[in-house]
């Protein structure tokens, strides 16, 4: 599966990463990562549990210093922090 075929999961990826102050196709196409990576990525928030969490969280944070704890790309979307 790409994030193409997870619209869902791919928007609650993109919006952890913004929160963080990371625009994710900007990684990509400045190659911190591979689209590759990028589906991958898409793919561990697809198969997560926590969707309905991350929603509500991303509902009311506009910023912040580091992801919940039970999002699954915590680690690798916080590696981009400049």
């Amino acid at each position: 599966m790409t994030y193409i075929e997870a619209p869902f999961a791919w928007g609650l990826t993109r919006g952890m990463a913004r929160v963080l102050g990371i625009n994710l196709v900007e990684a990509v196409t400045e190659g911190w990562f591979s689209r590759h990576d990028l589906a991958e990525m898409v793919n561990t928030c697809e198969a997560c549990g926590e969707a309905r969490r991350c929603t509500a969280f991303l509902a009311v944070t506009s910023r912040a210093e580091s992801l919940p704890m039970y999002c699954d790309n915590k680690l690798r979307i916080e590696a981009l922090q400049p």
